[in-house]
C-alpha cells in the first residue's frame, strides 16, 4: 500500500517534534520528508531522500514507486521504469506501479510494452478507467482503432460523461471511416462543452466526409466564431461552399485561409477562383 500524506500533516509532525518522541525509524523520516519535497515540486531533493531510506531498507516498496514518481517529474522516465521494476518485484500485486510503468514506456514510445502493463493493472482493478483510457491511447498509437475505441467503451461505460473519451473515440471512428458514429461522439463532446472549436471542426469534417456540405459549413461557422484566426476552417469552409455553388463566398473563404497563413489556398484559388 502506497503511503501519502498531507504536506501539512508532515510539515507539522517533523515542526513539533513527534517524529523523535515516538522514535519513528530513520528511513520513514527519509520517506516522509521526500513526499514533503514532491508535494512542493523539489523532485530532485525528494529523490535524495527516497534514495537515503532505500539504503537503509533495500526492500522498501513504497519508496521505489514515490521515487519512480519524482524521477518521472524529472522526465526521467527509463530511470523511472527501473524503480517501478523493483516495486513490482517487490509486491506483485500492486497495480499502481504497473499503471505508472505503463504510462513511462508510453512516454517513451514503448507503447507494446506500455499495453502490456494496462492490461496487468486492469487484471488487478477492472474499473481503473485511467488505465483503459491509457491502454486504449497505446492502442491508437499502433493503429488498433478498433481496439482503442473497445477501451474508450469502457471508460464511457465507466464515466459516460468523459469528454475526453468521447473525443477520442470519435477520432477512432474517423479513421475507420464510421463518420455517423464519430459524429454522435462529438454530438456528446460538444454538449459536455458547447465551446470545444477542435470537436466542431472534427465534426465538420465528418459531416463533409459524408457530403453533408451545408452541415459543415455550419459547423466551421462555429469554429471561425470561437477563433476567427483559424486558417483551416476557413480552407474547409471555403472548399464546401464551393461544393455547393458558392464560388464568391468559397474563394473569399480560401483567401482568409492563405492570408492567415495556410498557403496551399493560394493552390485552389487558381484552379478554382480564376
Amino acid at each position: 500500500m502506497k503511503i501519502t500524506l498531507n504536506l501539512t500533516l508532515v510539515s507539522l509532525l517533523i515542526g513539533t517534534g513527534i517524529f523523535a518522541q515516538t522514535k519513528i525509524p530513520t528511513s520513514l523520516e527519509y520517506f516522509l520528508s521526500g513526499i514533503a519535497k514532491s508535494n512542493l515540486g523539489d523532485y530532485g531533493g525528494a529523490i535524495k531522500d527516497y534514495n537515503k531510506a532505500i539504503e537503509l531498507n533495500p526492500k522498501y516498496e513504497a519508496a521505489y514507486f514515490n521515487r519512480g514518481n519524482a524521477k518521472s517529474g524529472l522526465d526521467d522516465h527509463r530511470g523511472a521504469i527501473q524503480d517501478y521494476n523493483k516495486a513490482i518485484e517487490l509486491n506483485p500485486k500492486d497495480e499502481k506501479s504497473y499503471y505508472n510503468r505503463g504510462r513511462a514506456k508510453s512516454i517513451l514510445d514503448d507503447y507494446r510494452g506500455a499495453i502490456q502493463d494496462y492490461n496487468k493493472a486492469i487484471e488487478l482493478n477492472p474499473n481503473d478507467k485511467d488505465a483503459y483510457n491509457f491502454r486504449g491511447n497505446a492502442k491508437f498509437k499502433l493503429d488498433d482503432y478498433g481496439g482503442a475505441i473497445q477501451d474508450y467503451n469502457k471508460v464511457i461505460e465507466l464515466n459516460p460523461n468523459d469528454k475526453d473519451a468521447h473525443n477520442l473515440r470519435a477520432n477512432a471512428k474517423s479513421l475507420l471511416d464510421d463518420y455517423r458514429g464519430a459524429i454522435q461522439d462529438y454530438n456528446k463532446v460538444i454538449e459536455l462543452n458547447p465551446n470545444d472549436k477542435d470537436a466542431y471542426f472534427d465534426r465538420g469534417n465528418a459531416k463533409f466526409k459524408l457530403d453533408d456540405y451545408g452541415g459543415a459549413i455550419q459547423d466551421y461557422n462555429k469554429v471561425i466564431g470561437l477563433n476567427p484566426n483559424d486558417k483551416d476552417a476557413y480552407n474547409f469552409r471555403g472548399l464546401a461552399k464551393f461544393i455547393l455553388g458558392d464560388t464568391n463566398g468559397a474563394c473569399l473563404d480560401l483567401s482568409k485561409a492563405g492570408e492567415l497563413g495556410f498557403e496551399k489556398a493560394y493552390e485552389a484559388i487558381k484552379r478554382l477562383c480564376n
